[in-house]
């Protein structure tokens, strides 16, 4: 093989590793949408939570 078909390659593998999860995650996103339903919560429900406040925390 040809140090201009390395380059080739190296280029051709390089455009494809940074497109290809940006084009799956949009027909991803897109398929998820159309699956599912939307979600109503009611304001009458209380959710509550233990939160465990260590000493050194700001909150």
């Amino acid at each position: 093989m040809s140090l201009t078909d390395g380059l080739v390659l190296t280029i051709v593998n390089t455009v494809i590793c940074l497109a290809l999860p940006k084009v799956l995650s949009m027909v991803l996103v897109k398929k998820t949408k159309q699956d599912t339903s939307p979600v109503i919560v009611s304001d009458s429900q209380e959710i509550s939570s233990n939160v465990t406040v260590y000493p050194y925390s700001l909150g």
